[in-house]
């Protein structure tokens, strides 16, 4: 879609001064939201290729595909136990 510029100015200096802050608020949250969606791309790509994350995902999915799925608190028992255990071999 074209945009004539020159016409967006004009009408821009014909609003009242009130509207005008708020053209350049609407401005603003356009700039922000432009910002934000370029960050969330950059999260995609960044995280399209970690390797650790890719792995876990897969493990996660053959998980769920075999039966193995944890109630929450099952779950906070493993980590406690991982935890304890990691905690075991730095003590060692």
């Amino acid at each position: 879609m074209g945009v004539n510029r020159d016409e967006l100015k004009r009408m821009i200096d014909c609003i009242p001064e009130q509207e005008a802050v708020e053209v350049l608020d609407f401005i603003g949250f356009l700039e922000m939201k432009r910002e934000r969606e370029a960050l969330h791309q950059l999260d995609v790509e960044v995280l399209s290729v970690d390797e650790d994350l890719i792995r876990q995902v897969r493990k996660s999915h053959e998980d769920r595909e075999n039966g193995h799925i944890f109630t929450q608190e099952a779950g906070l028992e493993y980590l406690r136990s991982k935890v304890g255990e990691n905690e075991r071999e730095q003590n060692l």
